[in-house]
Parts: structure tokens; sequence; C-alpha cells
């Protein structure tokens, strides 16, 4: 385990949380780290969620949208915008593909797509590229003190909701 005890790790262990690791052979270029980790271990990538940070007016939040989503900034308010790969490092003390909404350098608010409440389980970044969490939504709003919004761009009834951003 000694490789797969992240900080998020950490945080669901120490918490009594169910959950399970997930980890698979990383493509350091893939286009879309969740939509790899989503085929890589053959999972609807509608229930794996990207972990994004974005910076806003009054600092920053990480939003975490289905893997095959296109988050709209525009619903976590009119100036934000995501954070640059460098800022979002500094800020979480996680590089690209391996942020986690667990365990950051400081507690940053988050916000989970509601479709994340239709699933009874969802796969999460475990703060590492190739190592992915496995726990109920309900357990990591727990757990981060999150909220849930509408944070995908588009909508089923508006054509093509999904895309691979």
């Amino acid at each position: 385990m000694a490789g797969k005890r992240t900080p998020a790790v950490a945080v669901v262990e120490q918490a009594g949380v169910p959950y399970r690791l997930h980890e698979y052979a990383l493509d350091p270029t893939a286009p879309s780290f969740g939509l790899e980790a989503a085929s890589k271990l053959d999972l609807d990538p509608a229930r794996v969620f990207k972990t994004l940070v974005v910076a806003t007016g009054e600092g920053n939040l990480l939003a975490l949208v289905p893997a095959d989503a296109r988050l709209d900034t525009k619903a976590l308010g009119k100036r934000a915008r995501l954070a640059e790969p460098a800022e979002a490092e500094r800020v979480t003390g996680y590089v690209k593909g391996g942020t986690s909404a667990l365990g950051g350098r400081k507690r940053l608010p988050v916000v989970l797509d509601e479709s994340a409440l239709a699933w009874e389980t969802i796969v999460v970044n475990a703060g590492r590229r190739g190592l992915q969490l496995e726990l109920a939504p309900s357990d990591l709003l727990a757990l981060t003190g999150g909220r849930v919004a509408r944070l995908v761009a588009g909508s089923p009834d508006q054509g093509p909701f999904r895309t691979g951003l």
C-alpha cells in the first residue's frame, strides 16, 4: 500500500469511509486523464469525475464534473475561470491529472455536479496520476463539506452535452 497511501487516501481511511482504489497504467500523453481512467478501468465516463481548480473573484474552489462533460464556469460565477496548471498545482499541492478533492495543501470549497447523485458510488482522483478512488457521493460531500450544483455545460434537451473536454 506504500505507493497508494496518498493524502486523499489517508483522509478516507482516517474517517472510516468505505472506498475502493483503482490503479491503471497512465499514458502521460493522453489528452484527457479522466477519460483515460474511465477507459482503462472499463467504467462509464459519466461516473468518473474529474477535479478542476477554478479561480473565482473570491478565491479558488474545486469543481467535480463527469470525465466526459464540460464544466460551465458561469455556474460558479461571472468571473470564474479554470486555473492555469501551475496555479492549480500551487494551490492544491497536486500535479495536473492527479488533483484530488481530498487531502490538498489547503482545504478549498468543493462543488460536485448534481449528476453524481444518480450513482451509488463515483470515482474520483486519489491524489496521484493513475490512481482513482471510488466512494459514495454523500461520503465525498461529507468529507469535503462540499455542495451540489448543476455544473455541466448544456443539457440533454439542447443537443449533445457530453464532450471530451
